[in-house]
């Protein structure tokens, strides 16, 4: 057990491998658990160990298939009804969060609906990194602790030490997120527009600033299909940009994304562990985010001031 209070961290299937690095840090054996599959589909997972009284962190990042949120949600109700104290979701990557409100008629609003759910299910709190959307927070009715990427995006821009640096968004959406980077690096800022058809297809794009012969840094949340990167680093370098290089927290990275980026003139792609990586590609780096959930798993036990996990 970790420091004075009650605290236990488990895992479910989809992070695992985050989860063992998470409990490396705070110095604690992971929580037993374990899954039962039925031949029909169905599973149900179960604790191996008393919970009764305990600070139950259970870590999961609900990107898709949906049995990984389903997972979570049962495991949660597993551990309020196994009399647990508090229940607190270590959600590094919140799926359905682009659903956060309604672009067009008839549609529904994902992210609240998902953040609903936790809630009916037990949960007490949520600790979670780089939102879609910053409003998404304020779909819940219990403290969620918002962590960002540029805790450890930051210092490895700074150690790049490139001398003509410009921070970029891929859209117009990314704006605030470039300019807290632009500001905090104290660099130039340039931004991207782009007009959508449809989901995951961009009609045209436009480079908003001067990139010519600067080194380009361009900060998002996620990337999927990577559409939208390749493109912005190709009118980067129509642009005369000397360089390109890609910062995104969650690689979720479908369908032929990681074929794109290693056509593209993207130098590299560096991205979180937050989602598991199951294609490698040299031009993808992973940097672990491990040690700031570590440090805010502890604080949230402990009752401290969870401030020093943010960088800006």
């Amino acid at each position: 057990m970790f420091g004075k209070a009650p605290m236990k961290v488990f895992s479910c299937r989809a992070t695992m491998n985050l989860a063992q690095k998470i409990v490396k840090e705070l110095g604690i054996e992971l929580g037993q658990s374990s899954v039962t599959d039925f031949s029909d589909g169905e599973f149900q997972p179960c604790f191996d160990e008393s919970v009764r009284g305990d600070m139950v962190f259970i870590i999961q990042s609900t990107n898709p298939p949906a049995e990984n949120l389903f997972e979570l949600l049962l495991m949660i109700d597993a551990a309020k009804r196994a009399s647990a104290y508090k229940v607190i979701a270590v959600i590094p990557y919140y799926g359905f969060a682009r659903q956060d409100r309604k672009d067009r008629p008839r549609v529904s609003i994902g992210s609240k609906l998902t953040a609903d759910i936790l809630s009916v299910a037990g949960v007490d709190r949520v600790i979670t990194m780089d939102l879609h959307a910053d409003q998404i927070q304020g779909f819940f009715n219990i403290p969620v602790d918002h962590l960002f990427g540029s805790a450890i995006f930051a210092p490895y821009i700074q150690n790049l030490k490139l001398e003509k640096l410009t921070v970029s968004a891929p859209d117009m959406g990314g704006s605030k997120r470039a300019n807290a980077y632009s500001r905090h690096l104290q660099c130039e800022m340039a931004l991207t527009y782009k007009l959508r058809k449809k989901p995951n297809v961009v009609e045209e794009m436009s480079i908003i600033g001067e990139v010519e012969g600067r080194d380009v840094v361009i900060i998002d949340d996620m990337v999927d299909t990577a559409g939208t990167l390749v493109l912005a680093s190709q009118k980067m370098m129509e642009k005369g940009a000397k360089s390109v290089r890609a910062f995104a927290t969650h690689p979720v990275l479908s369908g032929n994304a990681v074929e794109r980026i290693e056509r593209s003139p993207i130098v590299e792609l560096v991205v979180t562990d937050s989602i598991p990586l199951l294609v490698k590609s040299e031009k993808i780096k992973v940097l672990s985010i491990a040690e700031i959930f570590a440090k805010t798993i502890e604080a949230v036990n402990l009752n401290e001031s969870i401030s020093t996990s943010f960088v800006f």
